[in-house]
């Protein structure tokens, strides 16, 4: 009898971060597919047949047999029978527990180090959510946290830094943010860009206010547009924190939780505060919020130069009327739960909701 095994969203990513083989078979419909995947994995069209229980369903792959298969597929159900198949074919094949949807809670990270100070940057690989460490002097600030808070508190402890203060910035409406609760299990402030809605207590962040971290300097920039209060974090005038304004290929969108009406309002005030990121000095580092590709094991951070910006993002060139019309032309699908997700994130309490239901599915917070 065939004995069927399953495979944690935490070891297939221990797997991969420490480079072990393995093949990871996506069995799922091509339209899943392009929507978001593991990376490196290979993608074999067979989900209906695994449906319609055809026992020929995975014949035409052949993969080296030395190496363990993983399979997965949205919930980590049909992944069961494709695992079986396999394993009675010689195979040593694993179902990925919950599929894609307990893949959107996996992560690796990157490194980036500068004079006073180091940046971790941490990334949600399949949800595309990216949060950051900043230390110096061994005085931690978290941005925009967004996995659990037993990473942050696993890698401060690592690295005996200190945590200073959470910060966030923007209400966020793709993934349930974890920036209060770990403020508050480390009996740190919290800080919040201005005006938001939230109905628990933080600091402000109010435009050009600065804040001091070690030896470095972190200046607020408002840059309303995808929400009201989105801002921009500035470190020593050469590495900008952007949130959902900016991405290092593409821009956030102005729509979510807006009518017609206030989206354009958004759209104009979005166009402006791009327009003044436009004119720091071209070397300035761009750290999003974001990424809308899946994040490679390869600690290699996703990151780009305002000049690089300049030459990939050609939205940014349009004169404000064309600018208005792109962008309100092209608004993709709303992330899956944003209303939902968005009101968790005001209220603050999010330790009722299973984040693995509700925050599957691709980021759509961009528009290229």
């Amino acid at each position: 009898m065939i004995t069927t095994k399953y495979i944690t969203t935490d070891t297939l990513r221990e797997w991969l971060e420490n480079r072990k083989e393995v093949s990871v078979v996506d069995i799922r419909p091509s339209g899943e597919r392009a929507e978001w995947f593991i990376p490196e994995s290979i993608h074999v069209n067979v989900y209906q047949k695994l449906k319609a229980n055809d026992k020929t369903a995975l014949s035409g792959l052949h993969l080296d047999k030395k190496i363990p298969i993983v399979v997965v597929c949205a919930a980590g159900k049909t992944s069961l029978k494709a695992a079986e198949l396999l394993n009675a074919k010689g195979y040593d094949a694993y179902s990925l527990e919950n599929g894609m949807k307990g893949w959107s809670l996996a992560w690796n990270r990157a490194n980036l180090s500068f004079k006073d100070y180091e940046i971790v940057q941490l990334r949600r690989t399949g949800k595309g959510c990216l949060s950051y460490i900043i230390n110096s002097r061994n005085d931690a600030i978290v941005i925009d946290a967004s996995l659990p808070v037993e990473v942050y508190k696993e890698l401060l402890k690592q690295n005996a830094w200190k945590l200073k203060a959470v910060m966030e910035t923007h209400i966020h409406a793709d993934h349930l943010s974890r920036s209060k609760q770990l403020a508050e299990d480390f009996g740190v402030d919290l800080f919040l860009p201005i005006p938001n809605k939230v109905n628990f207590p933080y600091k402000s962040l109010q435009n050009n206010q600065t804040l001091k971290l070690g030896k470095i300097t972190i200046k607020v920039i408002a840059t309303p547009g995808h929400t009201l209060e989105s801002s921009c974090f500035f470190v020593n005038n050469e590495v900008l924190f952007t949130g959902d304004t900016l991405f290092t290929n593409s821009i956030g969108r102005p729509d979510l939780k807006a009518n017609d009406d206030e989206a354009e309002q958004k759209a104009v005030l979005l166009y402006e505060s791009l327009q003044r990121l436009m004119q720091l000095d071209n070397d300035v580092l761009i750290l999003p919020a974001h990424t809308n590709t899946p994040v490679d094991f390869d600690n290699i951070s996703i990151k780009a130069t305002i000049t690089e910006i300049k030459n990939n993002v050609s939205i940014l060139h349009l004169a404000k009327p064309d600018f208005l019309k792109n962008i309100l032309g092209k608004l993709p699908p709303t992330p899956a739960n944003f209303m939902l997700i968005v009101e968790k994130n005001i209220s603050g309490e999010i330790n009722d909701l299973n984040p693995v239901d509700l925050e599957a599915g691709a980021n759509r917070c961009s528009i290229s």
